[in-house]
């Protein structure tokens, strides 16, 4: 079969690559139709993820067929349409019971990490029954692509863990596909505003398409004081990272209100200065999480009820053998004015 495979910081390519067998009774062997690429993909392109090493079949999102399941598979069969999980639930050690998914003891964010992904003709899915969805009748299958990962996440790790409230005043920092699927599904919660700050003025023009209330352009150096002015000089009761570097988690930290969260999504490869000098007096709740992916079911029947359009996030369509190119007009959203690509296996 053909796979994408990383070969060490800056170095890939698809290759032709042994199709995955059962290795243990709970797997399935999933013949992916799409996936796309995350912005996780780039940090391990960068190095930044060093559990990922040279070898490996990159992706952790896809929609695909079933073509065989192991013995301890009970709730799908061969020919059954699923959508992936990124993250892999054995479903009984002591993180799963907590539902803390993403720290499960044998499983976890593992897919295209620590295993082979979905950046591939086949993959192989271990804890089937935990860790696929059928696919509803009659549903999208680009659109469910976005539900294996950067919904979920922009929901929990953003939405959810920045505790976001009916009138609130939310701040996201990173226009991103992330950013972006923090801001539709913020508007569950009914904030009184959701503030978008990114360096990209064909995203914050995106993001007030898909609801933001204001953007604001921080390539100016002054973010902190434009908010501030918007805000009375109180700030925000929710900000959200959603880029992974320290200069957008300090820009946070300036920006959260007495009493309000910051509320990291972004895979930080670097060290980043926690000003507790301005903080330590602030009541100031700093979360950080992996998806745990536990608002899959919920956000399946939000989109089969056409609450939400997740398609929207997707810019640009490629076939498997274009994945190189696919992942330089990701890697290069600015010039590209990509969002999320889908690739067609």
């Amino acid at each position: 079969m053909k796979a994408l495979i990383y070969h060490g910081p800056g170095k890939q390519s698809l290759d032709d690559h042994e199709k995955p067998a059962i290795t243990a009774p709970t797997d399935a062997i999933v013949k992916i139709s799409k996936t796309t690429i995350c912005g996780t993909d780039l940090h391990i392109m960068k190095g930044d993820v060093p559990t990922c090493t040279p070898g490996r079949i990159l992706g952790h999102e896809g929609v695909g067929v079933i073509e065989t399941v192991g013995a301890g598979v009970s709730a799908f069969k061969p020919g059954d349409h699923v959508l992936i999980s990124c993250i892999s639930a054995c479903g009984r050690c002591a993180y799963c019971r907590k539902s803390m998914y993403s720290h499960c003891t044998t499983g976890g964010w593992i897919l295209g990490n620590s295993i082979d992904g979905t950046q591939a003709e086949f993959v192989r899915i271990p804890y089937a029954d935990n860790s696929l969805y059928h696919i509803p009748a009659g549903a999208d299958e680009e659109a469910l692509v976005m539900l294996s990962d950067i919904l979920p996440t922009g929901f929990e790790c953003g939405v959810l863990n920045g505790r976001v409230q009916p009138g609130s005043v939310v701040a996201i920092v990173g226009a991103g596909p992330i950013g972006l699927a923090a801001l539709l599904t913020a508007q569950f919660y009914a904030p009184a505003e959701i503030i978008m700050v990114d360096l990209d003025d064909n995203r914050l023009e995106i993001a007030k398409r898909f609801g933001a209330t204001a953007t604001v352009n921080s390539g100016d150096g002054k973010a902190v004081e434009t908010i501030m002015r918007m805000t009375d000089g109180r700030g925000v009761d929710t900000a959200i990272e959603a880029v992974g570097i320290p200069a957008t988690f300090e820009l946070c930290e300036s920006l959260v209100a007495p009493g309000g969260v910051i509320a990291n999504i972004g895979v930080h490869g670097t060290k980043v200065d926690l000003h507790l000098e301005h903080l330590w007096d602030r009541n100031v709740t700093i979360t950080t999480r992996l998806v745990d992916t536990v608002s899959t079911p919920m956000l399946l029947n939000v989109l089969r009820a056409n609450k939400i359009d997740p398609k929207r996030l997707i810019t640009h369509h490629f076939a498997l053998d274009q994945i190189i190119e696919a992942y330089e007009t990701f890697g290069h959203a600015a010039k590209s004015h990509a969002l999320k690509v889908i690739i067609t296996a």
